[in-house]
């Protein structure tokens, strides 16, 4: 009869033994001797370290990675220097002095990191050549004095196809299934946008269109340390391209609907991206996009977001141009002005053609440049028709009370900081917040800064000079 037990055991045995077996990373770096280095590995917009150890007194020292590790990693030693490797399961073995000068580090084992290496070597000298390659070109054509030389000009060209030409047959050349098929291409992409939005001005829509191909919850993005430059790299490009504003929100929402067309399949990578990118939206003031994306994200009912990304988000629809903002309720035990906090009970109350609501707090290093600015501005604005109703995410008594003395317009403070009613009612999540009100609190614009709100003023309710 067979023995279970003994079965069982060797089964286990295979079992731990391959989940406990890593590959190697060995090597030799002279000038290091005694001194720490890591490797560290990427997930998405993070990275995290996988390996630390102390380079011996002769330079020498071990690392080990595992498979959930696979993609791309890199060393890091004690001066903060880094050394770009290829995760792919493979053994490494390298030798040099020192991670600050790569130029004396070789890999002498690892199929993957050679070739890595290898293309790292002459990718940038081909890069260079084509530049200078381009340079002449624009002269040879467009100066009259070079124009009618055929050959140096039918000479330039086919040295430029050439470079292309064995560029693109090193990678082709590479397995189909190795990481570095798949990485180098990727990595060439992401690098390129600034060369070509400046001096290869034709790729950019094929180079755009690059962009759009790119499978956000392929894992070997995830771990390739190119997950958030290929957003940003993206999207550099495309508010750069040379177009008016209107055509770049227009080509922006094209590439928020190429990139969800794998991501609604993603619950993590979706809420990962999503965050990622319209935060970077917001920072470039691209409000347009990061509506879109938005109200993208919020309609699409096959994944859960975050719930703080899903309120974030939120924002948009509830608070966007067009719609009516939720009144305010200011209670007796608070401040509501200086000098009128027992006559203003309710934002509904205010009179004034429009309203700007500024949320802010004394801890916000934007808020104390901006609060300036509006006192600055407040009396030409409230002669104008425009009142200013400020809400304060302070938590300390005293240093609103001590603000207050300098405003003169209304402020409100409970004290709750993000957990305020009016501080959730209009969504609000970073200081500061602007939005302005017309007499019905119809939301007409989210000012992203008072210089913004200044320069609306100037051009809507200042009286033009007559003719």
């Amino acid at each position: 009869m067979m023995n279970y037990k003994k079965v069982l055991v060797v089964f286990c045995c295979i079992l731990f033994s391959g989940i406990a077996k890593s590959q190697l990373i060995t090597g030799k770096l002279s000038l290091l001797a005694n001194q720490e280095i890591t490797l560290q590995g990427f997930n998405g917009l993070q990275n995290y370290a996988i390996a630390t150890t102390k380079i011996d007194e002769k330079g020498d020292f071990k690392l080990s990675y595992s498979k959930t590790d696979l993609g791309m990693g890199y060393l890091i030693s004690t001066d903060k220097k880094i050394f770009l490797l290829v995760l792919s399961g493979e053994d490494i073995a390298l030798v040099g002095e020192a991670l600050s000068d790569s130029k004396t580090v070789t890999i002498t084992k690892g199929q993957e990191n050679q070739w890595f290496e290898q293309y790292a070597n002459e990718h940038p000298k081909r890069e260079q050549a084509l530049s200078a390659w381009e340079y002449l070109d624009k002269i040879y054509t467009q100066e009259a004095l070079f124009a009618r030389q055929k050959s140096p000009n039918k000479a330039i060209q086919l040295e430029r196809k050439r470079i292309n030409k064995e560029d693109a047959a090193f990678l082709n050349s590479l397995p189909k299934e190795s990481y570095c098929r798949w990485f180098l291409p990727t990595r060439k992409l992401v690098s390129s946008v600034s060369v070509v939005a400046q001096y290869r001005t034709q790729e950019i829509p094929a180079t755009i269109q690059a962009f759009r191909t790119i499978d956000y919850t392929d894992n070997r993005l995830y771990k390739s340390g190119l997950f958030k430059d290929a957003i940003e790299s993206h999207f550099w490009l495309l508010e750069n391209s040379g177009k008016s504003l209107d055509s770049v929100f227009i080509e922006m929402q094209h590439s928020i609907d190429a990139m969800m067309v794998h991501l609604v399949k993603d619950e993590k990578k979706l809420n990962e991206v999503s965050n990622y990118l319209f935060d970077l939206l917001e920072r470039h003031s691209l409000f347009k996009a990061s509506e879109y994306l938005a109200l993208k994200v919020l309609n699409e009912a096959s994944c859960t977001i975050d719930s703080d990304l899903a309120r974030q988000l939120e924002s948009y629809r509830a608070m966007k141009k067009g719609n009516i903002a939720p009144d305010m309720v200011f209670q007796a035990q608070h401040y509501a002005n200086g000098l009128q906090q027992n006559q203003l009970t309710r934002l509904s109350q205010i009179q004034t053609p429009y309203t700007l609501v500024v949320f802010g707090a004394s801890w916000c290093p934007k808020c104390t440049e901006e609060l300036p600015t509006i006192i600055q501005n407040y009396s030409k604005w409230k002669n104008l028709g425009l009142e200013v109703v400020y809400i304060s995410l302070d938590t300390d008594t005293a240093t609103f009370e001590q603000a207050l003395k300098s405003y003169p317009f209304f402020a409100y403070c409970d004290y709750k900081k993000w957990d305020s009613t009016p501080v959730k009612d209009y969504y609000v999540f970073g200081t500061p917040t602007f939005y302005l009100l017309n007499q019905q609190r119809e939301i007409i614009l989210r000012p992203n800064s008072v210089n913004q709100m200044a320069a609306w003023v100037d051009w809507n309710l200042v009286p033009k000079p007559k003719d």
